[in-house]
């Protein structure tokens, strides 16, 4: 898969983002970096919670930056982390929410410094994800 044209922006926010991350147990820092579908760039960081189970992923803080922001329609999202940069599987299905078919840019901090992330569709790495039928009205499941 071809990277976004703004990858290199996208690599830098998430990279940033990743510096803030709130990871006094793990020391396992996490950045992230959704592009919206105008351009525009939301980042996160992990959010660690001594209840592990209500630490927050990078990836889906930055997707409710961007939703709060009021951008739904999302085209990539940029992972920067030491190691494996590949999103956990309740980020994929968060992730495939938004758009099955965006861009993961999985950015590997121990890798060179010039290369660029690897890029993947969140289809190959969810390939069976799923969503509800939408409705307008509130408080409905479709």
């Amino acid at each position: 898969m071809n990277l976004p044209a703004q990858w290199p922006a996208l690599v830098a926010a998430s990279r940033t983002a990743r510096q803030l991350a709130y990871a006094p147990y793990s020391r396992y820092q996490v950045g992230a970096a959704a592009l919206g579908s105008d351009g525009t760039i939301f980042t996160g960081c992990n959010v660690e919670n001594a209840s592990y189970g209500l630490t927050i992923c990078a990836e889906r803080v930055a997707v409710c930056t961007a939703v709060a922001a009021g951008q739904q329609a999302l085209k990539a999202v940029c992972i920067s982390l030491s190691g494996v940069p590949v999103p956990c599987g309740a980020c994929r299905q968060f992730l495939f929410e938004f758009n099955p078919d965006m861009a993961i840019l999985l950015d590997n901090l121990q890798g060179e410094p010039e290369q660029p992330p690897e890029c993947i569709l969140l289809s190959d790495l969810l390939p069976r994800g799923f969503r509800l039928a939408k409705t307008d009205r509130p408080g409905s499941l479709g």
